[in-house]
């Protein structure tokens, strides 16, 4: 009844002081202003008009849009991004660059903690292979999209920056300087040139975890012959968790690789199936022929068998250990009546000329770890 009055009223002018603000939410902010009206002799009356001024706030509609947007940009949890949106006012920008210092701070506290699990990366060319490991603290993180494009990426960028110098057998990679090396990401979350190192803190920050390039080796190819590999439970193509490298060095150079091609796949295979150490017993050393034969000589003096006997006992379990850890005495993996041997001479009657194995590499994720306390170490950090 008041307003209805006060509309029919004229007033003179709206005067008073300004009261804090009642509301400000939903993109604007309401102010009290005292009025008074001229109404009646003798008479006045005060009165709150409502008026609504725009701020730079936005609706809650808009918020969930934001943290679609910068989760999309980002890949860090739901709860760091509304943070960091929060404390930034709503500014995408500035929102993404504080989570991104949050992001290498939040690394640096777990460069310290284990990781085992991870993804094995090969990128090779005409002349010679490469393979890295890169490793994070749990599975999940190594099927991330994210994780393997960078693994795949440092692969790449290891095979062209490497010496271009003919060297004999596989070498490490210096993860120093590869770390120091630019790399240009083309990916929708991951774009732009920055060193490896800062790459690898990067994507350390987005998945949570503690991410590491681990190690890093390269095999040339000789003159003559094949580079072959294999990558076993391979999400990518490029990717795994199990590496095989091997090169087959053909005598005559006009020789058909064809087939050359063919069986040095097939022994890369092996070489990850079978997990041979030496290529040849000549690469066994002394002192792993005299170890291993005196734990025989002491297993056989057990049996109480006659001395003659023991010695042929020896002599047995010896040649088994060979056909364990030798690469040439290994049976084939893909048919097991032959050994590596025969299969080397039964190629190089195929094509016309000698066939050797140059040399190879196998390489496992987290090979060398102490699982049990890797696993405890991320149970204390969770």
């Amino acid at each position: 009844m008041m307003l209805s009055r006060g509309a029919k009223r004229s007033f003179e002018i709206l005067c008073g002081r300004v009261s804090p603000s009642l509301h400000s939410k939903y993109g604007y902010s309401t102010r009290s202003y005292g009025e008074n009206f001229v109404s009646e002799p003798k008479r006045n009356e005060t009165q709150c008009t409502i008026l609504r001024t725009y701020s730079s706030e936005v609706s809650p509609s808009d918020h969930m849009s934001l943290i679609k947007k910068l989760r999309e940009r980002t890949s860090a949890p739901i709860k760091e991004v509304k943070a960091a949106l929060i404390d930034c006012n709503w500014d995408l920008e500035e929102a993404q660059k504080e989570l991104r210092k949050r992001g290498v701070a939040l690394a640096s506290k777990k460069a310290s903690r284990a990781a085992a699990e991870g993804l094995l990366a090969l990128s090779q060319n005409d002349k010679k292979a490469v393979v890295i490991e890169l490793n994070c603290e749990t599975d999940f993180v190594a099927r991330n999209e994210i994780f393997q494009y960078l693994a795949s990426s440092l692969a790449k960028l290891a095979l062209s920056a490497g010496s271009s110098e003919q060297v004999s057998g596989h070498f490490p990679i210096g993860l120093q300087g590869l770390e120091d090396l630019k790399i240009n990401f083309d990916h929708p979350k991951l774009s732009g040139e920055t060193t490896v190192r800062n790459a690898i803190t990067e994507v350390a920050a987005m998945m949570g975890e503690n991410v590491k390039l681990r190690r890093g080796f390269a095999m040339p190819m000789s003159n003559r012959g094949v580079i072959s590999t294999y990558l076993h439970t391979c999400p990518h193509p490029g990717l795994g968790r199990f590496a095989g490298i091997l090169t087959l060095e053909v005598d005559d150079e006009n020789a058909p690789l064809d087939a050359v091609q063919r069986v040095g796949s097939e022994l890369a295979m092996h070489v990850v199936a079978a997990k041979p150490l030496f290529l040849t017993k000549e690469h066994v050393s002394s002192d792993a022929v005299q170890n291993e034969r005196e734990i025989l000589k002491s297993q056989a003096e057990s049996s109480g068998r006659p001395q003659a006997a023991m010695e042929k006992m020896v002599e047995g379990r010896l040649r088994k250990y060979f056909e364990e850890v030798v690469l040439m005495e290994q049976k084939f993996v893909v048919k097991d009546t032959i050994n590596v041997k025969t299969v080397l001479s039964e190629l190089s009657k195929e094509v016309g000329s000698p066939v050797k194995i140059g040399n190879f590499l196998r390489m496992e994720v987290g090979e060398g770890f102490q699982r049990a306390d890797a696993s405890e170490d991320i149970a204390q950090a969770a």
